[in-house]
């Protein structure tokens, strides 16, 4: 009998590579991979515990697999069962939690539930890196961990409590991976982690890494994943000259008030963050630089607030991803004082969000009349394809007849409107 087997992922990247690897194994032991509103025999939730909402969102997906189907395995994994575990063992609506350590066990652990072994998640060796290359994935980018854990210990941030110190990838297994994904027909790759700028294996730090990746043979394009502002060099800059390096990165700036800043105990200032903003934007043409801002941290001024707008608007990025400040159990920010209050939050929020959309239009806009290299993800019911460009924009090509995880050259004709800019265009 063939197992129906269903995943969720929440949360950043680095879980989206790990459901994909973990879901190809899963595929190579014959089972059916299924939506995940649809009936299965195992549903597996990744979750994501970096700020409330995103803990009740985790909650509502557990909830959703127990209406689904009530007689099936569900097994939670992820950074919340990592930050949570004890409380999500005494869910009845949960079969098993697996922690982080122990996510690439979750095949074992299912096979061995069907075996009818008592089973532990605990028992299974602890290897962060243990994924095998991926070759069905929900993505038509290849998404490839070097990195995990973090050791900065933001005053607001849980990670390095459910993800652990720094650990770095071997450049041999990295360097391998790509090939494998590459071979199996993979046209983009994306490097995920917790702390990517952090990587440091033998004689390999992460500029080292990237050139050598971008010198192993193949026709495929490279694109670096949310990363943190941790003193990039000129040299590193430089790699962005190279035709298979995208030119566009998402670097997380918080806030553009040194005060909030110094207060988070990030690892650079603001003044230095929108440096390296111009030095990048001067690499490539039209460089899409993207980015995190907190709004509501403890103490967070008017003025303060002000100075991360300002600062937005100097840099112009091309998309901002706003967070209301929660407070995170076990953080230092949990004890500061002048907590902010939530109608505040969601005002600044708001105001973000606005000059966001004003931002990302405008960015969006200065493309028409240009060129992009689209790898077509998605074909609609009008036969139109649509993908993203080297600078990470969305493109939709009104024509027919073109192929899935393919590059095309496009010329940018128009900008339409739907939940948010696209680039739309033909092929020359």
């Amino acid at each position: 009998m063939t197992r129906k087997i269903a995943f969720k992922t929440l949360g950043c990247r680095l879980n989206l590579f790990e459901t994909d690897a973990i879901a190809s194994a899963f595929s190579k032991k014959d089972y059916e991979i299924v939506d995940f509103d649809q009936p299965a025999d195992v549903y597996v939730i990744n979750t994501c515990t970096v700020t409330n909402q995103s803990d009740s969102r985790s909650r509502k997906v557990i909830n959703q697999a127990a209406r689904t189907a009530k007689d099936a395995l569900t097994i939670v994994t992820g950074c919340m069962a990592t930050n949570y575990k004890e409380q999500l063992q005494q869910n009845e609506k949960i079969d098993y939690v697996v922690d982080n350590d122990h996510k690439t066990a979750v095949l074992s652990v299912v096979e061995a539930h069907f075996r009818g072994e008592l089973v532990n998640p605990d028992q299974f060796e602890k290897d962060v890196f243990a994924y095998a290359a991926a070759d069905e994935t929900f993505h038509t980018r290849s998404l490839i961990k070097i990195q995990d854990g973090c050791d900065n210990f933001c005053t607001f941030c849980i990670i390095p409590k459910v993800r652990g110190r720094a650990v770095s990838r071997p450049a041999k297994d990295i360097f391998d991976n790509i090939r494998k994904v590459v071979d199996f027909g993979f046209k983009e790759i994306v490097l995920t982690g917790v702390n990517l700028g952090r990587y440091k294996y033998g004689g390999y730090d992460f500029e080292k890494l990237v050139e050598a990746i971008l010198e192993l043979p193949g026709n495929f394009r490279v694109r670096i994943s949310s990363i943190e502002p941790d003193g990039y060099s000129d040299s590193f800059f430089r790699l962005f000259s190279h035709p298979k390096l995208t030119p566009h990165m998402h670097i997380c700036l918080q806030s553009g008030s040194e005060d909030i800043l110094l207060k988070m105990r990030r690892m650079y200032t603001a003044a230095l963050f929108e440096e390296m903003a111009a030095k990048l934007k001067s690499s490539r043409p039209g460089f899409n630089l993207t980015t995190d801002i907190i709004v509501g941290f403890p103490g967070e001024t008017e003025e303060d607030f002000e100075q991360t707008l300002a600062l937005a608007r100097r840099i112009g990025f091309g998309h901002i991803h706003t967070f209301k400040y929660s407070v995170r159990k076990g953080t230092r920010a949990e004890r500061m004082s002048d907590q902010i209050p939530e109608k505040l939050k969601t005002r600044r929020s708001e105001a973000v969000r606005l000059l966001a959309d004003e931002m990302k239009r405008e960015y969006r806009r200065s493309f028409i009349g240009k060129t992009q290299t689209v790898l077509v993800e998605k074909i609609d019911d009008k036969g139109f394809a649509s993908g993203f460009g080297e600078h990470y924009v969305p493109v939709r090509i009104e024509e027919s007849g073109l192929e899935r995880n393919r590059f095309y050259k496009v010329k940018i004709d128009g900008l339409t409107f739907t939940d948010e800019p696209v680039l739309t265009g033909k092929t020359l």
